[in-house]
């Protein structure tokens, strides 16, 4: 994290695009009790939208559905939801919907089909550990779906998630191969890969070069400050590299709680506090 404040979420924004970087900013924390800290949460990414656009950033933002009141009422969620894209198309920016855990799949599916159905610059996450995935994907490809492919960081159990890491690692790349291929493709499909596996990534490099795909139908996807050298690479071959910022004063309780609920990420940390 850059710091806990747009502000500086944007400073670094700016300091990624001179060096052909485009962003995703997010907001830490889920959950919301109260249907005022729904309100509020909205009313900053209507914000966020405003400034983006009058700083001439390229950079998107991506909210959790518990972040809009999910919990509380799915049609509150939806109407919170709703402003931002509208927003969205008035600023043309985009908005991603954050995939959580395996419970909120359905209703989060329903959020972004209705989205969908009003405008095109809303995607959504899939997790490629979910059995099911496979199956959601072939159902959103018709409607030329904007997809973050990401791997998974909840803890599921092994009759609905794949429970190792290379079965994940192989499913991730078969749904990637298939959300480029040319059907999705002339839906008006995005995908974002959302890896910072550089052998996976080089695996879909390869992919695309083969398969001719458009730098308009995909992106790398990753986090700030997590494999810069990986992502400095893909931009000097020419990848269309979008890196998410979080920011938010609940980041330690958020990170705490993700690497509670998944041993597994405390180890990804560690790893990449030395790259």
């Amino acid at each position: 994290m850059p710091g806990e404040r747009l502000e500086e979420a944007m400073a670094a924004a700016a300091a990624q695009q001179r060096q052909g970087i485009a962003t995703i900013f997010t907001r830490l924390g889920e959950n919301l009790t109260r249907v005022e800290d729904a309100a509020e949460v909205t009313r900053h990414y209507l914000d966020a939208l405003d400034r983006v656009r009058a700083a001439g950033l390229d950079a998107q933002i991506s909210v959790k559905p518990t972040q809009l009141g999910l919990d509380l009422d799915a049609e509150l969620c939806f109407t919170n939801l709703r402003q931002l894209v509208d927003r969205a198309e008035q600023t043309a920016n985009f908005v991603w919907i954050d995939m959580e855990g395996s419970p909120y799949v359905d209703p989060t599916l329903d959020l972004f089909r209705r989205s969908r159905a009003r405008s095109a610059r809303v995607g959504i996450a899939l997790q490629a550990y979910l059995y099911r995935t496979a199956q959601d994907v072939e159902t959103l490809v018709p409607l030329g779906s904007a997809i973050r492919l990401v791997k998974g960081a909840y803890l599921e159990p092994a009759s609905i998630a794949y429970p190792k890491k290379a079965d994940v690692d192989e499913n991730f790349y078969t749904l990637a191969c298939r959300l480029l291929a040319d059907d999705a493709r002339r839906a008006g499909g995005l995908l974002h890969i959302a890896t910072h596996d550089a052998r996976l990534a080089d695996r879909l490099a390869a992919f695309i070069d083969e398969h001719r795909v458009s730098t308009s139908a995909y992106a790398f996807a990753m986090l700030y400050g997590i494999q810069r050298p990986l992502q400095q690479r893909l931009v000097k071959a020419g990848r269309p590299v979008r890196v998410l910022i979080a920011y938010g004063e609940y980041w330690f309780a958020w990170y705490m709680r993700r690497l509670a609920e998944r041993p597994a990420n405390v180890w990804f940390v560690v790893k990449n506090l030395f790259r």
